[in-house]
């Protein structure tokens, strides 16, 4: 991993993104702005706020989303976390991390960005943070079977229109 390829492939997804709603249009552009002033915005360490890599795990039927009860969020949300050594792009670290947190070994990464948020999280560092996650589609081979990790409370797949009551997951309608 360098510094120099993870921005380069977060702002390289982002620039080709063409988000489905203005307020997707300003999330992009905020990204951009912030990777423009943050060379080293792609690693944990960068406290004000950093790039991460989170994975929308479908079915592959698209019927069901897997979702983890993440243990310091509190609410079910999509897999991902940061981008760490060994990751050369942001889609390397999604997938890394869905395979990581699902235990799913043959998971398949759809091209191009799925999507983009921002959360304010005290993660890792220990001190208030923002992650700007961006979103990756991967489907799981028919009949997988998830293994909660230690990094999950819970891990279930749900239907996509079924989603638990809190659930923090941004699917495309």
């Amino acid at each position: 991993m360098s510094a120099e390829s993870l921005h380069a492939s977060a702002t390289e997804l982002l620039n080709s993104w063409k988000p489905p709603t203005d307020a997707d249009s300003s999330l992009r552009e905020a990204m951009l702005a912030f990777l423009g002033s943050a060379p080293r915005g792609c690693l944990r360490e960068h406290a004000p706020g950093h790039i991460t890599a989170s994975a929308i795990v479908l079915s592959h039927d698209r019927r069901e989303v897997l979702l983890t009860l993440h243990p310091r969020v509190g609410r079910w949300i999509q897999l991902g976390g940061h981008c760490e050594p060994g990751d050369d792009t942001v889609a390397d670290a999604a997938l890394r991390e869905a395979v990581e947190e699902s235990g799913i070994p043959d998971l398949s990464l759809m091209p191009g960005l799925y999507g983009a948020q921002a959360h304010p999280i005290t993660c890792s560092l220990g001190v208030p943070t923002r992650h700007l996650d961006l979103l990756f589609e991967v489907i799981a081979p028919p009949g997988a079977v998830p293994v909660r990790s230690a990094e999950s409370t819970d891990l279930r797949w749900w239907p996509v229109d079924g989603l638990p009551p809190g659930a923090d997951v941004a699917l495309k309608a």
